[in-house]
C-alpha cells in the first residue's frame, strides 16, 4: 500500500471570534507572510487563522501580507528566497502540494532553499461530483476511470499536488496509468469549484475544507475522503470502501534563507507559543483542521523523509 501523510487548510475568512489570552510578550511589532499562492486559498487560510489568534494575544502587533501564485507555489517561492534572505518576522506559509510541484515541474528552487521552522495542520483529501452528476457514488466513479480516464476530466490543484497525486494512485489501483487521467489543474480552490458546479468537468478532488461549503449545501455529493479514518460523517474513506490508499495534506511555516541561529530559534518559539494557545485549539476544532504540529530540527526531519516518498509515490504512478 501506498501511503503518504501529507495535510490541508482550508480559507479562514469565516472564523468566528476567538478567546484568547494575552501572551506575556511581543515577539513581533510586525510580521510578514509570503503566501505563494492566491488570496482565499488553503495557505492563505492558515496564513490569516494565525494572524487573527496572534494578534488577539498580543504576539504580533500587525501582519503584512503578500500573495504570488501559480504552478503549486514554484512561481513565488524564488521570490521568496532572493527577496527575504535572512530577514527577521518574515515567514511563508506553504505545504505538500509545494514537495510534489516543484519535483513535477523541476523547479531548480525547493524547500531545501528556505528554513523549516513547523508542520501546523492537516486534513484528508476529498473526492466530489456536482450534485446532479450521473455518478452516484465512488463506485461509479471508479469505473468511469476505469472505463474511460480521458472522458473523466478531473478538476484539481497544481500538477504534481496531492490532488493529482490521489487521482494517480486511483488510476493505478484500477490497472491504468496516470498519464491516462484527464486532469484539470487549478491555482486555487475557487476556480476548481466554479469548474465543477458549472459541469465543466465531471469530478473533484482536493482537502475537504476546500470544499465543506458546497458539500454542506448540497451543490456537491462527496464520495470519499482519503484519511486513515473517516473525518466527515456519512463519507466513506477509499480504505473502508477497498480501496487501499490513505493520503492527506499538511501545510506549514517557514523562514527565509540565511536566518541565524537566533532568529530561527525565535520563529520556532512563536509558532509554538501560538499552537499552546486555548483559542489555537478551538479554531482548529471549529475549521475541522487536525493538529499536525511539528517544529523544528524534527519538522526539517520530516520533510527530508517526505521528499523522498513523494518522489518515490510521483515516479511510481508516472508523473515524474
Amino acid at each position: 500500500m501506498l501511503r503518504r501523510t501529507l495535510f490541508s487548510a482550508a480559507a479562514a475568512g469565516a472564523l468566528l471570534p476567538l478567546c484568547a489570552a494575552r501572551a506575556a510578550e511581543q515577539h513581533y511589532a510586525t510580521m510578514n507572510v509570503f503566501i505563494p499562492a492566491g488570496p482565499g486559498g488553503g495557505w492563505d487560510g492558515l496564513g490569516r487563522a494565525m494572524e487573527q489568534v496572534a494578534r488577539q494575544a498580543g504576539m504580533v502587533g500587525s501582519f503584512q501580507f503578500e500573495n504570488v501564485g501559480g504552478a503549486g507555489g514554484t512561481v513565488g517561492l524564488p521570490r521568496f528566497v532572493a527577496q527575504r534572505r535572512g530577514r527577521e518576522g518574515a515567514i511563508m506559509v506553504a505545504g505538500a502540494i509545494m514537495v510534489g510541484s516543484v519535483l513535477a515541474n523541476k523547479s531548480p528552487v525547493g524547500i531545501k532553499d528556505v528554513t523549516p521552522i513547523a508542520r501546523m495542520t492537516s486534513e484528508p483529501g476529498i473526492i466530489v461530483v456536482p450534485a446532479n452528476s450521473d455518478i452516484q457514488d465512488l463506485k461509479g466513479f471508479i469505473d468511469a476511470l476505469k472505463n474511460n480516464p480521458g472522458g473523466t476530466s478531473v478538476a484539481g490543484g497544481s500538477a504534481g499536488g496531492m490532488d493529482h497525486i490521489l487521482l494517480g494512485l486511483l488510476l493505478k489501483s484500477v490497472g491504468r496509468s496516470a498519464k491516462d487521467a484527464s486532469y484539470v489543474a487549478f491555482a486555487g480552490g475557487g476556480p476548481a469549484q466554479a469548474a465543477i458546479l458549472g459541469a465543466q468537468v465531471k469530478a473533484g478532488i482536493s482537502g475537504y475544507s476546500e470544499f465543506a461549503e458546497q458539500i454542506k449545501a448540497g451543490r456537491m455529493r462527496a464520495l470519499a475522503t482519503s484519511g486513515e479514518t473517516r473525518s466527515v460523517e456519512n463519507v466513506p474513506t477509499l480504505k473502508e470502501s477497498g480501496i487501499d490508499i490513505v493520503l492527506g495534506n499538511w501545510r506549514g511555516v517557514f523562514g527565509p534563507p540565511g536566518l541565524n541561529a537566533a532568529a530561527r530559534d525565535k520563529l520556532v518559539k512563536f509558532v509554538t507559543e501560538l499552537h499552546a494557545l486555548p483559542a489555537w485549539k478551538e479554531l482548529l476544532q471549529r475549521q475541522g483542521w487536525d493538529d499536525a504540529f511539528l517544529s523544528g530540527d524534527a519538522f526539517d526531519a520530516f520533510l527530508k523523509q517526505d521528499e523522498a516518498a513523494t518522489r518515490q509515490v510521483l515516479t511510481e504512478v508516472g508523473l515524474i
